[in-house]
């Protein structure tokens, strides 16, 4: 795959860890050297300086956390129907596998009754996805669609319980901010207590309209809201990823140059009349936005089903034959780390502040998928984080052994307070699941009232609803509030009941379970 980012990755943080960190060693250092020039006993002196170079070493390491791999995609899908695979889209062959996956659609095929049907059912485009994904035991959490606009979000599921307090939203951007063929979605969680924001926009087309896609951007930050305290606006969050067909052209360059210049693969002649590069020095909001260099051909026009930029010839309101569309980077994606205060002597402020480090290791577009006129981009980053909650919020297990010979039954225990409700449920899913939606079963929780912390709630889950056949399941509480799984249950077995090996029934006769 051509454009895969060479030599030094980038990488942004959310403070400068290395040099608070430097800070205070060089603190307890001298700390330390105070201590053996005042203190007589050698005893002392000797459990003097092990404490504060045990102290020293801690604050240095203090900062380091563990690894997430986030595969982005973003593509412009020209209403086309999907293609019949998208395994090398996602480089599930990868040798690092992704911990999420955020994908972000524009031009999804939005005719009134398609759209309608898409409300109802998931399309064609998440579906896909979702059975893909699901088999290589990546789980949808949310989703998010403003007609042609689509951003979909996955999960590994042991990831699950840690992703919490899921919000989604839209602007309209399109004729006068009523119509939303054009604008963004977004969607924000809690990534093991760090706030993290996906903004995936179609913003407006045309050469000559760059001011107008920064006014937009604008307008969509400041109109989307979400319902937390702490982070009620886009850039509230701990980071944020921009992204989608932002439109943006090559200004000034003739069609021969550029192309000329695309097929020599010197893609840096292009750069400095790049648009979005060149907003980027006057307009101070994006240049909080960073982005991986450009070391992949534009993205944008070709002919469908085929690596050749746009040869067809334009028609003009009165017929008449108009330019060709100059390749431009039009799908990009982007990405800002929320600026902390530290205090003056260095170290973080309190545990809201722990540092996330984004390091990019691919920018680059996939020339091989022709069902548009558009090429998919992908990036894929490293996300360092320090975990601020390793608990989840309910402990789930099944209890005995479980068949559809007699009603089966399952625990509960609340580890945490949250705000749980009578609403949230439990459900029994298949290992491979797609969706908290994908449920065989469910049982509401403790109807009567909300269980205490700790306090062990036994509910029973109905024969008649349980699978007939043999196979391993696993049990989720569903968080109604946080609209997401808060707690998962060790994998287990689900025995084959009697009726089915008195009749002899197959996987495909059990409501499509296989066995």
């Amino acid at each position: 795959m051509a454009g895969v980012l060479e030599g030094p990755r980038l990488r942004s943080d959310s403070n400068s860890s290395t040099a608070s960190s430097r800070t205070l060693l060089r603190q307890r250092l001298s700390q330390l050297l105070t201590c053996v020039e005042d203190l007589s006993s050698d005893d002392e002196a000797t459990e003097e300086v092990s404490r504060t170079l045990d102290e020293a070493f801690q604050l240095c390491g203090r900062y380091s956390g563990e690894f997430f791999r986030l595969h982005m995609l973003t593509w412009n899908v020209a209403t086309a129907e999907p293609p019949d695979d998208v395994r090398s889209l996602l480089q599930l062959d990868s040798d690092s596998p992704a911990d999420l996956f955020v994908i972000g659609l524009q031009e999804v095929r939005a005719t009134p009754v398609k759209y309608v049907s898409d409300l109802i059912a998931e399309d064609s485009w998440s579906h896909l996805f979702m059975n893909t994904l699901g088999p290589n035991g990546f789980v949808k959490v949310t989703s998010v669609r403003m007609q042609g606009l689509l951003l979909i979000v996955f999960a590994r599921q042991v990831h699950l319980p840690f992703i919490r307090d899921i919000q989604s939203t839209y602007t309209r951007t399109g004729i006068f901010g009523y119509w939303g063929n054009k604008g963004g979605v977004s969607v924000r969680f809690s990534f093991y207590g760090h706030m993290l924001c996906f903004l995936n926009c179609h913003l407006a087309a045309h050469m000559n309209y760059a001011v107008q896609r920064v006014d937009e951007f604008e307008y969509i930050l400041d109109s989307q809201d979400f319902d937390f305290y702490n982070t009620p606006h886009v850039l509230d969050h701990k980071v944020v990823f921009w992204f989608g067909d932002l439109n943006f052209r090559i200004a000034d360059h003739g069609l021969h140059f550029l192309r000329s210049s695309i097929n020599s693969g010197r893609f840096n002649l292009l750069w400095s009349k790049d648009q979005l590069l060149m907003m980027k020095q006057k307009e101070p909001l994006l240049q909080q936005f960073e982005e991986g260099p450009l070391q992949f051909k534009p993205t944008y026009k070709f002919d469908r089903f085929s690596e050749t930029y746009d040869t067809s010839a334009q028609k003009t309101w009165l017929g008449f034959n108009g330019k060709k569309r100059k390749p431009a980077w039009t799908d990009r994606i982007l990405w800002r780390i929320k600026p902390t205060d530290e205090e003056e002597c260095g170290s973080i402020a309190d545990d809201e502040e722990l540092p996330v480090k984004v390091t990019q290791d691919i920018y680059t577009c996939d020339p091989s998928y022709g069902v548009s006129d558009h090429k998919p981009v992908i990036g894929t980053f490293n996300l360092e984080l320090q975990k601020k909650v390793e608990t989840p919020l309910v402990c789930v297990s099944a209890e005995g052994q479980w068949s559809a010979d007699e009603d089966a039954v399952l625990t509960y225990t609340i580890q945490e307070k949250f705000d749980a409700c009578t609403s949230d449920w439990i459900g029994l899913y298949k290992i491979g699941f797609r969706s908290a939606l994908d449920y065989i079963a469910f049982v509401w929780v403790k109807e009567d009232a909300i269980a205490d912390v700790d306090e062990v709630v036994q509910l029973s889950m109905k024969r008649d609803d349980l699978p007939l056949l043999a196979g391993d399941y696993i049990l989720g509480y569903f968080s109604r509030n946080m609209q997401s799984l808060v707690g998962l249950s060790p994998p287990f077995q689900i025995m084959e009941s009697t009726l089915a090996l008195l009749e002899g029934l197959v996987p495909e006769n059990i409501n499509g379970l296989d066995k």
